[in-house]
């Protein structure tokens, strides 16, 4: 019987949905926890549930598949397990548009209602991401997909929570935060990113008391000099020797202010005199700390001047630097404006200008919790690759500070503290208290801030598997084998996941962590929608097909390096898959049954079958070996090699 014949035309998209959907359907992705096979186990860096397929998650993902995939046809138990993040700043923003769009704003529906509304909107739009994965050809275990806000997940964040809390590694306290004046909450540092701006550098007279002369300082920031409480000079910058132990009068104001000396003041910046605002900068926060000084607060949560403004009250933090600018050249205040660049620091999730301000925020200590995956990275236990990650994780490991892990939303897991109108006690507790402990009342009031994102997500290696219950996936596929991801989340995910898992489950979470490269255009710039360089890989997969674009990413992904794509190349590699497609309808063109059956001894074999023998073997091992050591595009290329040139 001849074997039945390829299609002439090759249509990848045909081709690859079809078989997309007869491997899940067969289960060929379920991992088993009762085989006694080798166990090889991957979690998904969980994309956020607001997210569409990017290129960052065509190649994150293809690796992910490569490596399970290969695993699996070499006889291992393989689980890729799947899931999604609830995002809590970004879901929360879009459900706030949506509702916008009928007038309707959150505090109006109430908290409850909201937070309805968005789970009616994640049951809808919250699974788009794991369609395109599956368009991308993930081989995930679908059957065990989680949700950060899972009742599974939420079990092992309120578990965590709590048993730091009593460990007397979280606390609650006012401190100075990044407070973003759109999405209205505290974000950590490390959503902050800061920018080379063009600004100005003002340069503001103050009179010293008693005097005819004025002090000089330089701000970036005119708006805040209205809560201004000192001026600061460096101790050994000699130039303001006289006017040690003096006060300056506050412009506008007229408020009495001391002249501090304190080590954090650059001599070098502007006149070598700064302003302290306490309240609106994070090193004038600290020297207000220092000096005890006050601290005047006159920027609000939405970045409008307050009531301690003055006549600048309700208007932008902008505008009343204009306005302020103003009045102070009209008044004799000003002395001069310099161009000036400088870093801002702009929200990552709504690109607005943050604001530094005081609140009170739970917090996350860091110091000692660090400690032991400090030494597991350096030890080796864990593997970061390339290595040059393993410095810039010690650097911040090494010079961290305590995590504002609170948010002001109402998407999210909500703190799990309780306050008693009656007796002031905070009872933190898993389970919902009915009576206050210390006096019995039940006037109760739950704290109304959720976590951050990334406490839950930092437990993902074994929350996912069923932690804190002790589950036979978790006894099976813990700690995992390997993490594939981005380097831009070394310290929000990464490095939490490894204290986490060492502190909960003392052990690693993963062995190893491969860091892959960006996707940038073809010149190697960022791609962005303002910059027009963006390359939709669903688009390029409708008009490729995926196999291409997958390979393409796989060969350009050499460690450490950033991808520059052309669509161009995967075109190319387009022309590839249709090679392989035509050598293969060539080939069962000329075989049937009884010829397949056939076991051939090698001296049987013509020359050159042999010689094509020993060539396929070496591949195979080449590309083996170069997989064993992520070295993706040389397996790419000795894939790309051996059939175009040797085998076709």
């Amino acid at each position: 019987m001849t074997v039945k014949p390829l299609e002439k035309q090759y249509d990848p998209n045909e081709v690859e949905m079809k078989w997309y959907e007869i491997w899940e359907n067969n289960g060929y992705f379920k991992a088993d926890p009762e085989s006694d096979k080798e166990r090889f186990c991957i979690v998904i860096p969980p994309p956020n549930v607001t997210g569409r397929l990017h290129l960052g998650h065509a190649l994150n993902n293809s690796l992910q598949d490569l490596l399970t995939r290969r695993k699996r046809m070499k006889g291992f138990d393989a689980l890729w397990l799947p899931g999604t993040d609830h995002a809590g700043i970004a879901t929360q923003a879009v459900v706030e548009r949506e509702l916008a769009k009928d007038n309707i704003k959150r505090k109006e529906l109430g908290r409850e209602k909201f937070v309805e509304k968005v789970w009616e909107w994640r049951r809808e739009y919250g699974d788009i991401i794991l369609k395109q994965l599956r368009r991308l050809g993930a081989s995930c275990d679908w059957s065990r997909l989680r949700f950060t806000l899972d009742e599974g997940l939420s079990k092992a964040v309120r578990k965590v929570f709590v048993q730091l809390y009593h460990e007397d590694l979280i606390y609650r306290g006012e401190y100075m935060v990044n407070w973003c004046p759109q999405c209205h909450t505290a974000i950590s540092d490390l959503e902050v990113e800061h920018y080379e701006e063009a600004s100005s550098l003002w340069y503001l007279k103050y009179a010293v008391k008693d005097s005819d002369e004025f002090f000089v300082v330089a701000t970036t920031r005119p708006e805040t000099m209205l809560g201004d409480t000192a001026v600061a000079i460096h101790p050994e910058d000699t130039r303001f020797t006289k006017h040690h132990g003096k006060k300056v009068i506050l412009p506008l104001v007229g408020r009495e202010m001391p002249i501090i000396m304190d080590d954090f003041v650059d001599p070098e910046f502007g006149t070598g005199a700064v302003k302290i605002t306490p309240a609106h900068d994070p090193n004038d926060y600290e020297a207000g700390l220092r000096h005890n000084l006050e601290s005047v607060v006159v920027i609000d949560t939405h970045g409008h001047m307050n009531e301690n403004a003055l006549h600048f009250k309700g208007m932008t933090r902008f505008k009343a630097r204009e306005e302020i600018v103003k009045e102070l050249e009209a008044k004799g205040y000003l002395q001069k404006i310099e161009k000036y660049t400088h870093k801002v620091g702009r929200c990552q999730r709504c690109n607005s200008i943050i604001e530094p301000y005081i609140s009170t925020q739970w917090f996350l200590k860091m110091t000692e919790l660090v400690k032991e995956p400090i030494k597991a990275v350096n030890e080796g236990r864990v593997k970061l690759m390339p290595e040059n990650n393993i410095k810039i994780y010690n650097e911040w490991m090494e010079n961290i500070r305590d995590w504002c892990i609170s948010r002001q939303l109402w998407w999210g897991h909500q703190i799990p503290a309780w306050y008693c109108g009656d007796c002031k006690e905070t009872i933190v507790a898993e389970e919902n208290p009915t009576k206050c402990p210390k006096c019995g009342g039940a006037n109760l009031t739950q704290e109304e801030d959720v976590l951050d994102t990334w406490f839950s997500s930092q437990l993902w290696p074994f929350s996912t598997l069923g932690w804190p219950d002790k589950t036979k996936d978790l006894e099976t596929y813990y700690p995992t084998s390997v993490l594939i991801t981005a380097p831009d989340i070394i310290f929000f995910w990464v490095a939490r996941m490894i204290t986490m898992g060492l502190k909960f489950m003392g052990d690693i979470p993963f062995g190893e962590v491969y860091f892959t490269g960006l996707v940038r255009d073809k010149h190697g710039k960022k791609m962005s929608k303002s910059s027009g360089n963006v390359i939709d890989p669903l688009d390029v997969m409708d008009m490729y097909g995926t196999d291409a674009v997958r390979f393409t990413l796989l060969i350009l992904a050499s460690p450490g390096a950033d991808i520059p794509l052309d669509p161009k190349r995967i075109q190319g590699y387009r022309a590839f898959m249709n090679k392989i497609w035509n050598a293969a309808r060539f080939a069962l063109m000329h075989l049937d049954d009884s010829v397949l059956d056939i076991k051939y001894s090698i001296e049987e074999l013509s020359a050159a079958n042999r010689w094509m023998k020993i060539r396929t073997n070496q591949v195979i091992k080449e590309v083996d070996q170069a997989l064993e050591s992520y070295r993706f595009h040389e397996a790419a290329n000795s894939v790309y090699h051996f059939v175009w040139h040797e085998f076709c």
